[in-house]
């Protein structure tokens, strides 16, 4: 696979896609939706991701943080790239993000440009400038915040110009799946963070704790559902289905699977938000 594509990891990347399919969905039945206005939301999501991953990548790399991996390779620490060519790889998914959301900015309102600011900014410093908010501990709110309501709401909003209790609510179960992908690759990287002093929540709870938190974190994205049916869209209902996807990285989190075990619980945890999320967003297309 070539490195590039290995350093921007795919697999995390359903945090990008899902949001901005969901959020466009609560947009069905509020006024429509415009096609290119979803796409260029896309287009930002995936390439700030990529981008922070790509930055991610070098500060990590050039503390030694990766210098122990158990997960896949990463391109400084490996010596696949340099700091200097990942660095502008960052530089040109972030310049992507930029067109995409100028665009948007320019056709729905000039807010969106602060919005975009402080997701470039949440990027850089979660594991970039002197003191990186991913290694004190705060890495999985930001997520939330950022991935979840930033990112759903957001794309609600470029389509229909106001922010409805639909997408705020729709947000909350995508935020906190996102945020349970999160934890699951800081359970698996514990004993190679704590000593590379990336404090990350993970390492501050420990692993009973973190294992606890991942399996509440996707419970109650699943509790979040009955709210849709008060605010009329019942088939949101559909997204109970993806409990079947839940069962098996849920249990091997329990079963207290460590290491490379995790491995599979980070990509099934990735499919379970993909799947969660299409059953939601198919589901909140339908308006009675």
């Amino acid at each position: 696979m070539n490195k590039w594509v290995v350093g921007a990891r795919p697999r995390t990347l359903p945090a990008s896609v899902v949001p901005v399919f969901v959020g466009t969905a609560c947009a069905v039945g509020e006024g429509g939706v415009i096609v290119w206005r979803a796409i260029a939301a896309l287009v930002v999501a995936l390439a700030i991701q990529i981008g922070t991953n790509y930055q991610n990548d070098v500060a990590d790399g050039v503390r030694g943080t990766d210098s122990v991996r158990v997960g896949p390779a990463r391109l400084v620490a490996s010596g696949l790239a340099t700091p200097s060519q990942v660095r502008k790889a960052a530089l040109v998914s972030m310049l992507v993000a930029a067109v995409a959301g100028l665009a948007l900015a320019i056709a729905v309102s000039p807010w969106l440009l602060l919005v975009g600011a402080l997701s470039f900014l949440a990027g850089y410093f979660y594991t970039g400038g002197p003191k990186p908010y991913g290694y004190y501990g705060f890495g999985e709110l930001f997520v939330f915040v950022f991935f979840g309501l930033v990112a759903t709401i957001g794309s609600a909003y470029v389509q229909i110009e106001r922010i409805t209790s639909v997408a705020i609510v729709a947000a909350i179960p995508i935020g906190f799946l996102i945020t349970a992908l999160l934890v699951a690759n800081n359970l698996r990287d514990i004993p190679t963070d704590g000593p590379a002093g990336k404090r990350t929540l993970a390492v501050r709870l420990g692993d009973k704790r973190t294992r606890w938190l991942y399996c509440l974190l996707i419970l109650a994205s699943f509790l979040v559902l009955p709210i849709f049916g008060a605010l009329g869209r019942p088939l949101a209902a559909l997204a109970y289905i993806a409990v079947v996807v839940a069962r098996r990285p849920v249990q091997t989190v329990l079963e207290g699977a460590k290491g490379p075990a995790l491995i599979p619980v980070i990509g099934r945890t990735g499919r379970l938000v993909l799947v969660f999320g299409a059953l939601l967003a198919i589901g909140l297309c339908y308006v009675p």
